[in-house]
């Protein structure tokens, strides 16, 4: 006959450190980091997929061309910078001879560099000495805007992101 009884607290009234007590600690810690794990990975799937391009061997097959007219377009030696103030996205360009660059349609692809939910494209008129603008409204934050634009000598593109401050 087994008469041993366990307690938790000893008859004196001190408190006693049990495997019970270690358990609930243990669960409530990795429950915890479990937990916000999980709020983690679902926020971040859900604001970004992860891609870049839907077919990496589709893109693979057209990399080299296109490091051919990034090699063409950087011994041009223009120099291009995007801007956004007053709400209005501009484009600068200009070639070696410090003189304005005239390309045909210039497109700015926008959008937040993490998720593409605020992407939109615009065309941009030119404003004169190799400026181009478009009005656009930009919230805060983060922002990368691609340009891009075909010339007589050959397309041109050039990517920044930007920082939008109280609408600057």
């Amino acid at each position: 006959m087994n008469t041993r009884t366990e307690t938790t607290a000893p008859a004196n009234g001190e408190f006693r450190f049990t495997g019970r007590h270690m358990l609930m600690i243990m669960v409530a810690f990795f429950g915890t980091i479990i937990t916000v794990n999980g709020y983690m990975a679902y926020e971040a799937s859900k604001s970004w997929t992860g891609l870049i391009v839907k077919n990496g061997y589709v893109a693979s097959q057209d990399f080299n061309h296109k490091l051919d007219e990034w090699h063409a377009q950087a011994a041009r030696g223009w120099t291009g910078d995007i801007g956004y103030a007053g709400g209005v996205v501009s484009f600068t360009l200009t070639g070696k001879d410090g003189k304005p660059v005239v390309l045909d349609q210039v497109i700015a692809q926008v959008g937040r560099p993490a998720f593409d939910r605020d992407d939109h494209r615009l065309q941009l008129t030119h404003a004169g000495d190799g400026r181009y603008e478009a009005a656009d409204v930009l919230a805060r934050g983060p922002w990368a805007i691609t340009i891009t634009g075909q010339s007589v000598q050959g397309p041109y593109r050039l990517e920044k992101r930007i920082l939008v401050k109280d609408g600057q």
